[in-house]
């Protein structure tokens, strides 16, 4: 579904990616992990065309992207949930929700969009109830909610995810890793951009680890969960804990997605 090919992007004269190759394929979760700094939110706005590849390719679904602005590449199936939400706080809940199906409307037509509106409602209840006020009364989870419901109103089936459980208390936490879950369910493919290493790797099908622009591990979700590298410097495992035995890492992979299980059958 996304295939990036030695890229380097950045911002004017300075380089922050350096010949990152990454891929996503048609349903599943990929889980992008680093620090802060790290190149991640680089790594999704590059992605998304916010910035420009300097070399490498961008291919979706095996089309080469890199050179198309942002609306385009909306149209050919791809859709990016910012950090911070950037909901626009003065508009409605549902003009939000109008404004990501912006580069399709016209094609697709008013009816199609308040159809839009009603589905993606369907998987956000607290939204529909709050369509005719403004976003920026809306809590921080709720928001994050509204940020998600505009990236999925031009039916994408790629998803860019960035740090969308920033700033959230955990039981928002646990909604949001809720809704992924019913995303890959659903068919769309996923990009995970996350800090909550724990979580974002319990529930990854393949992850990667970017440090300072450069992608320096990857692996299953349960492989990097288990990497005494990843569990020393990203689940505030200390030093020697992190040389635990294989068997003993499995363990814990094992624990956190049984209640990462609990959690989702509990919906």
């Amino acid at each position: 579904m996304l295939q990036l090919t030695a890229i380097e992007a950045g911002y004017r004269d300075l380089i922050v990616l350096r010949g990152i190759d990454l891929e996503v394929r048609a349903g599943e979760i990929v889980a992008l992990i680093g620090a802060n700094g790290a190149g991640k939110t680089t790594l999704a706005k590059t992605i998304a065309g916010l910035l420009p590849v300097r070399r490498g390719e961008i291919r979706l679904a095996g089309n080469p992207i890199e050179r198309l602005p942002p609306w385009a590449r909306i149209r050919l199936g791809m859709a990016h949930a910012p950090e911070g939400r950037q909901v626009v706080a003065g508009l409605t809940v549902a003009d939000n929700l109008r404004l990501g199906a912006y580069a399709l409307r016209r094609q697709r037509g008013e009816s199609w969009t308040s159809g839009r509106i009603a589905a993606v409602c369907e998987l956000f209840l607290p939204l529909r109830e709050r369509l005719g006020e403004t976003a920026g009364n809306l809590s921080g989870g709720q928001q994050q909610m509204l940020a998600i419901a505009r990236a999925l109103m031009t039916e994408p089936k790629l998803l860019v995810l960035d740090e969308p459980s920033l700033g959230l208390a955990p039981a928002l936490v646990a909604d949001i890793f809720r809704l992924v879950d019913r995303l890959r369910a659903a068919g769309i493919a996923i990009l995970l951009s996350e800090q909550n290493a724990q979580m974002t790797l319990a529930i990854a099908d393949r992850a990667y680890v970017i440090e300072m622009g450069r992608i320096a591990l990857q692996g299953s979700g349960r492989e990097l969960l288990g990497h005494p590298d990843v569990a020393k410097r990203y689940l505030g495992v200390g030093a020697a804990a992190a040389s635990l035995r294989h068997g003993d890492a499995e363990g814990r992979h094992s624990r956190l997605v049984r209640g990462l299980a609990d959690i989702l059958e509990n919906d």
